[in-house]
């Protein structure tokens, strides 16, 4: 697996949390599927990408439910190790995982990765073009054929949010194939990773990940679920590697611009190939868990029915934008915010209704704000994340 174009210019946003375009609100995007994804409101997919099932128990312990492809699989060892350790997988279709259609371990189906970038040519001189959008959506047919009642992943390159990568060969700067694309899954996915990036017009410009998260709400319309993945390793860069800061700065960017799910791309090849570098990176295992405990913690809230108005934002750098999402659940209202750009901001948040004086928890940060009238302010620094939490007690 290898931007929002949020604009910058904008001082003043009305921002409106994602809808469900069309779907009924506060439905399971895996309700469709009875051996799909659990309909929980307590799950949210936090995936790792193509790890040894050996190591489940250790990606269990640090938030992970979810394995998303199987080296050289699925075999029979590979699900029973899986089952053993409770984790979920994402696998591709064979003779062994089609007798195990019965079996609550498999939640879905991988169709292919990066299918949209240049192919490698059989006899090893160069790449080809791209899979045809055709192809991709006459295979979905037939894994769906096989079997109806688990949902169809396909992971996208990033061109998704990068128009102008290379690697998609004589379809470089086609964004139009992806309209196509998408109707070739149930899962939408996506991977590109800023910080590892080498080319400049990505690198450290973590905004390009909830551009391509947008993207794929546009181009399916809403009517399928979106992933996408996430950095935390060098991966190819020898200098260059996400923060603990910046890796829950891209988490939460992507939730809140819409996605539904979430790819650790764990492996690294420089210094030195490892499969498994996360579970190598004390520090980033460490900041890792914590971020997938939060958003366990936090998952009926983010699977609740989306606030489409009625909040607004300014903010006194017109350079670094903010955007959030808003949430109601249980009486409280949930507000998760994320600094767009590298740079710092105060903003300033605006809640409609009579909510009088009182004070506002920032998740995780053992602080609090006060409020008056349903306005708030807070200071971000570069790539920042706060998450708020506003009580519905009466005013006083």
């Amino acid at each position: 697996m290898k931007r929002s174009n949020i604009p910058a210019a904008c001082v003043i946003l009305f921002v409106y949390a994602l809808s469900a375009w069309g779907k009924p609100v506060g439905a399971s995007p895996y309700a469709k599927w009875t051996n799909g994804p659990s309909h929980d409101a307590g799950f949210f997919p936090i995936a790792v990408w193509l790890q040894n099932p050996s190591k489940a128990g250790m990606y269990k312990d640090a938030g992970f439910n979810t394995y998303v492809g199987l080296w050289k699989g699925p075999t029979e060892k590979q699900l029973s190790e899986l089952n053993k350790a409770g984790m979920k997988v994402i696998c591709h279709q064979n003779k062994v995982s089609l007798k195990h259609v019965d079996d609550a371990t498999i939640i879905g189906w991988m169709h292919g990765d990066e299918p949209d970038n240049a192919q490698p040519l059989s006899n090893g001189k160069g790449y080809g073009p791209p899979i045809r959008p055709k192809k991709i959506i006459d295979d979905y047919l037939k894994i769906r054929s096989a079997d109806p009642t688990r949902p169809v992943l396909l992971n996208l390159g990033q061109a998704v949010a990068w128009d102008r990568w290379h690697g998609r060969g004589v379809r470089t700067n086609h964004p139009e194939d992806y309209n196509e694309y998408v109707k070739g899954c149930d899962i939408a996915s996506f991977d590109i990773y800023p910080v590892a990036h080498t080319n400049p017009q990505v690198s450290g410009k973590l905004w390009y990940v909830p551009k391509g998260v947008e993207r794929l709400v546009k181009w399916t319309r809403g009517d399928k679920a979106v992933w996408n993945c996430i950095e935390c390793t060098r991966i190819n860069n020898p200098t260059n590697k996400a923060t603990p800061h910046q890796v829950r700065c891209e988490v939460w960017m992507s939730i809140i611009h819409g996605s539904k799910g979430l790819i650790y791309f764990v492996h690294e090849w420089k210094p030195r190939f490892n499969e498994s570098a996360l579970l190598s990176d004390p520090e980033m295992l460490t900041a890792v868990t914590e971020i997938n405990r939060q958003i366990i913690g936090l998952a009926p809230v983010l699977n609740s029915p989306a606030v489409k108005d009625g909040v607004k934002v300014s903010f006194d750098n017109k350079e670094v934008p903010v955007t959030f999402m808003i949430k109601k659940y249980k009486g409280a209202t949930y507000l998760f915010a994320v600094a767009m750009r590298n740079g710092s901001t105060t903003a300033t948040f605006s809640l409609g209704g009579p909510m009088g004086e009182k004070n506002v928890e920032v998740l995780g940060e053992n602080r609090t704000i006060p409020s008056k009238n349903g306005v708030f302010k807070d200071r971000f620094k570069p790539w920042d994340v706060h998450l708020y939490r506003i009580s519905q007690s009466k005013a006083h």
